[in-house]
């Protein structure tokens, strides 16, 4: 799912805040942006999701696709 640092209007289940100290500013995970990367595209790690957080993240997924 794609990452910004822009301030989003929309709410979950659309974005979720990711939460202070999981990555150095704040962020938003876009749960509507869906996409696929070559792990060769991927660069350094940023952070990591503990489990409550990624559930939350395909909670809202899920709550999407219906």
């Amino acid at each position: 799912m794609a990452m910004t640092s822009q301030s989003q209007r929309a709410g979950y289940p659309l974005t979720w805040k990711v939460p202070a100290g999981v990555v150095e500013r704040e962020a938003w995970v876009k749960i509507s942006q869906v996409r696929t990367l070559s792990t060769e595209r991927l660069g350094r790690r940023i952070g990591q999701m503990n489990e409550p957080d990624l559930s939350k993240i395909v909670e809202g997924l899920l709550e999407l696709i219906g």
